[in-house]
């Protein structure tokens, strides 16, 4: 779900990291009017791939903090059915790039673009509902010399109270929006022809 690389990152920088490869893959998913859910870097790539570039974020953010629902996140097929404040995982310095329709629908305190939807059926999250104790304890191992370079900033938690959190809700929120998705999938689906497939990859998109 993203990783230290940016949209801008080489493959001589991250041999394992071809962004061009990934952009062109949601365009093409986009142009045949696939379902689309990217994560951390994969919401700054779907940005990418809809000609809006990257932002860095006003505040780095590592921890869970609350997010807020906008005025068009209230008014989201699926968000309007959310909480209006939720806490949720962060684990980023940038954010995703707008597009002129493009909706913001929910913001934290250290970042203004949380939770944003680039048409009905594509959306960005910056933030993380996925992380559990397990994954957290491997961004503890490998990425420890970011807790300590940004210790200092005002939403960066310390490996102590990352592991305190219990993700199990937030995670149950990640669950509600796929079901939800998966729904408004399904109410397009003829009656008596009714097929679908839901992909879940370690990588930074859900595609369905």
């Amino acid at each position: 779900m993203g990783g230290p690389q940016s949209p801008v990152t080489t493959e001589t920088e991250c041999s394992h990291f071809r962004a061009k490869e990934e952009i062109a893959f949601i365009r093409n998913a986009i142009a045949k009017d696939k379902f689309l859910l990217g994560i951390c870097l994969g919401a700054q790539l779907i940005g990418e791939a809809l000609g809006s570039k990257f932002d860095q974020s006003p505040n780095r953010e590592i921890g869970v903090f609350d997010l807020t629902l906008t005025s068009d996140g209230k008014k989201d097929p699926i968000f309007s059915t959310f909480p209006e404040v939720f806490p949720v995982g962060h684990w980023h310095g940038d954010m995703p790039g707008l597009t002129s329709t493009t909706a913001i629908l929910a913001t934290s305190k250290g970042c203004p673009r949380q939770v944003v939807r680039y048409s009905p059926k594509v959306y960005g999250f910056q933030c993380h509902f996925e992380f559990t104790p397990a994954s957290i304890e491997g961004m503890i191992e490998n990425c420890s010399n970011e807790l300590e370079q940004y210790k200092s900033l005002p939403y960066i938690e310390n490996a102590e109270t990352l592991r305190k959190h219990d993700y199990a809700p937030i995670n149950n929120l990640l669950f509600k929006f796929l079901d939800d998705m998966q729904s408004i999938y399904e109410a397009e689906q003829p009656k008596n022809n009714l097929c679908y497939s839901l992909f879940l990859k370690p990588t930074s998109l859900f595609a369905l």
